[in-house]
This record gives C-alpha cells, sequence and structure tokens, in this order.
C-alpha cells in the first residue's frame, strides 16, 4: 500500500537529494562498501540518505537493509525487548542475558546473515548518539568482525557522542540543513508529481515554517494541499498555506498522551508517543511544543510553570542530540510520577 506521507510516498534518490557533498559520497558508497557516519540536525534527509544509498547500491534492497533504531533498544526494559517480534527469535536460546549482552548479541545475530544478493548487506544505526559507551565499544568490534559482508551507516544529530574509536571506523559526513532554494524545489516537485496547482508565495511560506527542516515543510505541505481539498480549492495558495499553519496541531492526541502518562499508563502512552513520532512524522521539538501549549488550557499556574521547566530541560537535551523517543518519554514520566506536582484540572 501507498505511504499516506509524502516524506515517504516520495523518497528522494540520491540525485535528488539537496545536499551536493553528500550526493557525492554516496555515489562513491554504490560502487564500494564505504562505512558512513551522517551528522547533522533533525529533518535534513540523513535517513532518507541512507535508503536512497540502498535502493541505489542492493538489488534487494528491502532484504539487504537492516535498519536498526537505538531507541528499540536503549529505551526499553529487557523484557520489552525479549518481547519485540523482530529481535525474540534471536533471544530464544534460554540464555539469560543482561540487557547490555541482549543488545549486543541481538545486533551481532543481525549482521551475521549474509546478503540476499550482492556481497555485501547495508546496516543503518539510527540515531547513534542515544548508544552508550560502552556499547559503542562492542560496536566498533562487531564492526571490524563483518566489515568484509556489511556496510555499517551511523546518523547522528550529535557528532560528539560518538567516540573516538568508532569514528575512525567510519567516514563522518555533514549533512546540514538544505538552503531555502533547495527546499522550495523539493516541494515544488512533490506539488508537481500531484497534479497541485501553488503560488511561489505559498512555497515561501513553507519554507519559512520548515526553518530548514525538510521533513517539516514538505508535511506542512500535505496538510495544505488537504485543507485545499477540503475546501475545493484548485490551488495551494498562500492564505491556505498561512490557515493550515495556524491550525496545524495535534490537540486531542497530545491531551490523550498527557493523560496516559498522569494515569500512570506508560505504555500506552509511549504507543501514542510513537504515533505521533512515526506515524505522524512530527520530531521531538514538535511534540514538545504542543505539550506545552495543550498545558495551558490544561493545569494551574503552579503546575505549568513546573511543566515549563521540565519542558526546557528537555528541549536542551533535543538541541544537543538526545533522542526524541527517549528524552520524551523522560518528560512524561515525570508527569507520571506527580513532577508537576498537583492534580491536573478538570
Amino acid at each position: 500500500m501507498e505511504s499516506p506521507l509524502w516524506t515517504d510516498r516520495y523518497a528522494p534518490t540520491i540525485d535528488e537529494l539537496p545536499q551536493a557533498h553528500l550526493r557525492t559520497y554516496l555515489d562513491h558508497a554504490t560502487q564500494r562498501p564505504i562505512n558512513l557516519l551522517l551528522h547533522g540536525p533533525p529533518g535534513v534527509g540523513k535517513t532518507a540518505a541512507v535508503f536512497a544509498l540502498a535502493t541505489a547500491a542492493h538489488a534487494n534492497p528491502e532484504t539487504d537493509l537492516l535498519v536498526i533504531n537505538v531507541a528499540d533498544f536503549f529505551s526499553r526494559t529487557k523484557r520489552e525487548i525479549g518481547n519485540d517480534p523482530r529481535f525474540a527469535h534471536f533471544l530464544d536460546d534460554g540464555v539469560n542475558r543482561s540487557k547490555r549482552e541482549m543488545i549486543t548479541h541481538v545486533f551481532r545475530e543481525s549482521v551475521a546473515h549474509a546478503p540476499v544478493s550482492g556481497s555485501y548487506r547495508t546496516v543503518l544505526l539510527d540515531n547513534a548518539e542515544s548508544v552508550r559507551e560502552d556499547f559503542q565499544q562492542a560496536l566498533r568490534r562487531i564492526i571490524e568482525r563483518h566489515h568484509q559482508t556489511t556496510q555499517f551507516i551511523l546518523t547522528t544529530r550529535q557528532l560528539g557522542k560518538i567516540i573516538p574509536a568508532l569514528q575512525s571506523r567510519c567516514l563522518p559526513v555533514a549533512v546540514p540543513p538544505p538552503d531555502d532554494a533547495a527546499v522550495i524545489e523539493r516541494i515544488e516537485t512533490i506539488l508537481k508529481a500531484e497534479g497541485r496547482a501553488y503560488d511561489a508565495s505559498a512555497l515561501a511560506l513553507l519554507t519559512e515554517h520548515g526553518q530548514g527542516n525538510l521533513r517539516r515543510a514538505i508535511l506542512a505541505a500535505q496538510a495544505s494541499a488537504i485543507e485545499a481539498d477540503r475546501r475545493d480549492k484548485q490551488t495551494v495558495s498562500e492564505s491556505i498555506v498561512f490557515e493550515t499553519l495556524s491550525g496545524l496541531g495535534h490537540t486531542d492526541e497530545i491531551d490523550t498522551l498527557l493523560s496516559q502518562a498522569e494515569g500512570g499508563e506508560f505504555d500506552a502512552a509511549r504507543t501514542t508517543l510513537d504515533d505521533l513520532l512515526v506515524d505522524v512524522g512530527l520530531d521531538g521539538e514538535e511534540i514538545l511544543d504542543e505539550l506545552v501549549a495543550v498545558g495551558r488550557s490544561r493545569y494551574d499556574e503552579a503546575m505549568l510553570t513546573a511543566l515549563t521547566v521540565h519542558a526546557a530541560e528537555t528541549d536542551a537535551m533535543l538541541a544537543t542530540g538526545g533522542d526524541d523517543r527517549v528524552q520524551l518519554s523522560r518528560l512524561l514520566a515525570e508527569v507520571g510520577a506527580g513532577g508537576l506536582g498537583q492534580t491536573p484540572q478538570k
């Protein structure tokens, strides 16, 4: 089934990536399996670049690209990792392992599989800044052991959190935000593919909204196109975009998320959070902004102040490369543990 999100439906090829130097490195990596360390802020195309590389390099990218999100491991308990159907078959040998040993075992067994086609597989370790230092040492040894049959690609928001020994096993490639012209060109390409008329002023407004985050700009363009359809308008105009962005929010989902956290329903809260991060496509900063906005109508002054303080701490962690899921889960745990101090207003 075709993805409902334009960021997935129009996933770029290598030639369509906006960063010229990134295209050059990826072109080289299609000719021989170079280990890469892609670093840059959220929404600039790091993960999209890896998928573009895998599509170009492998005859069967769906089987020869293994994607491991660090949050799947380090933000979960031993039981959650063991019960995950993606990893359970690696851990059903009856051996009692520590969490670190479970993670190492799953990763080692995952990369040990032979490629389905060609001579190597590609392994993406996404959000690598959340990998603990002791596991980074283990990862370095795994890379050394399997480098002949596996291409390793790490993505991170903060290069400084990757130990030098691991950096030395990869080619670091900076992925900066695309400039405004590149963002406009990409949105324009997608709108044309969708058969949408648009105004130049609408593209400028969408680009300003993105602030270098290409994913955010594309999803805003999609929301604007949906709003134009709802109004039976043929053109994605500046006024449509402005009104769409003004009303763009997920108040009901955020309200549910806070209720689940307050009630101690942390499994449900994590599911709601994952829906917002993965299915809706929001990043951590966007969810954080909406949490505070919903809190203004939900909490009294003392609780809102406490929420704002926790949100500021979370924002600082996100700005320095903290994993979205981990940091927002920590904030929700504070809410559930009474970190706001009182009972929410009814």
